[in-house]
């Protein structure tokens, strides 16, 4: 499980909870922040979880489980 691609999937995943929780936050909050950023976080978010889902897929394919 040491593999490049598992790490980076693991990383690419603790970023969406990162996005994910900074967005909702600042959208609890409100204020300045959710009006300059909010966007920007949930956009991110989505970008993350791409690239999540894409490096999970490599991991199966790559890793033999995708015969």
């Amino acid at each position: 499980m040491g593999s490049p691609l598992y790490i980076l999937g693991i990383l690419a995943m603790a970023a969406v909870v990162a996005a994910l929780a900074i967005g909702i936050g600042g959208f609890g909050v409100g204020g300045d922040f959710n009006r300059r950023n909010g966007n920007k976080m949930m956009r991110l978010r989505i970008f993350f979880q791409f690239l999540a889902v894409v490096l999970m897929v490599a991991f199966v394919y790559f890793s033999g489980g995708g015969n």
